[in-house]
């Protein structure tokens, strides 16, 4: 597979790291990530991209030229990640990645990879940044999330009040987590409950402060939908002052989430704007 390509960076693990039960850190660095920059965001993202073994793809080796002339069973798989920190000086990038055994297909990734690993990656895509003219600010979400709402805690002004509900398996999940801000950090665990039925409890029992709010709402896309509503509808947050999606949905992989996310959203907006003209 050619090292230089047309539309993704090449990677070479540096190193890993446990840095809690299920979530495994990955370091990637080396001169295929040159050309890669951020732009000040906290919840940019990379798509892994993960070709099939024993495949011939084409060369030099692409995402889109693999599109364009193999079979759509045969495309490299991608997988989408939080970029947790990008030092542009050290060229180092840094991915958390929730692992839960042999389930699915980057978790299993990261927890094998070793120093010389090659991993090849499409972005940095994003769309989020805490606002700093906020009067408080609401983050939210399960592991999915977590590396996103710890980057953007480290983003927070010193003191602005940030109510943070993060739902994991259990204490052993929990990260420590830096930030300047007056966050009030509430870890929820799951245990056998269904995915967000914690983290949808906690919003709506949540004893919101004055002035005007912005959120930040991901994960699993059942709870997401559930507190969408409750924050537009219940709450009366306008969307523009929420960055909330489904960062994956249960009983579906990536392929299949995405290729369905953009008729469920206009559904989940369409149910919205009925409920609030009604």
């Amino acid at each position: 597979m050619a090292e230089k390509s047309r539309d993704h960076h090449r990677g070479v693990v540096l190193r890993t790291e446990q840095i809690s039960r299920h979530m495994v850190r990955v370091v990637v660095g080396g001169d295929g990530l040159a050309d890669f920059a951020t732009t000040g965001l906290t919840d940019h993202y990379v798509k892994l991209v993960f070709p099939y073994e024993g495949v011939d793809y084409p060369e030099p080796f692409s995402v889109k030229s693999c599109r364009e002339s193999m079979p759509r069973e045969l495309w490299p798989r991608l997988r989408t990640y939080t970029v947790r920190a990008w030092d542009p000086d050290a060229l180092e990038l840094t991915l958390d990645f929730v692992v839960h055994g042999d389930e699915g297909l980057a978790g299993p990734w990261a927890a094998n990879a070793k120093p010389g690993d090659v991993v090849l990656m499409l972005g940095p895509g994003g769309g989020y940044v805490p606002d700093p003219e906020a009067d408080w600010h609401l983050l939210v979400g399960d592991e999915s999330a977590l590396p996103a709402i710890a980057t953007s805690l480290e983003a927070l002004p010193d003191s602005v009040v940030a109510h943070v509900l993060i739902e994991v398996d259990a204490p052993a999940d929990e990260l420590k987590l830096g930030t300047a801000a007056d966050a009030r950090i509430r870890w929820i665990y799951r245990g056998d409950r269904p995915v967000g039925e914690g983290l949808v409890r906690a919003v709506r029992e949540l004893d919101f402060p004055e002035g005007a709010v912005h959120a930040f709402v991901h994960g699993e896309a059942g709870f997401v939908k559930q507190l969408r509503r409750h924050l537009r509808l219940e709450r009366g947050v306008p969307l523009e002052r929420l960055s909330i999606s489904g960062y994956w949905r249960l009983g579906a992989d990536d392929e299949a989430w995405r290729e369905v996310k953009g008729a469920w959203n206009r559904q989940v907006e369409a149910e919205e704007e009925a409920a609030i003209a009604s």
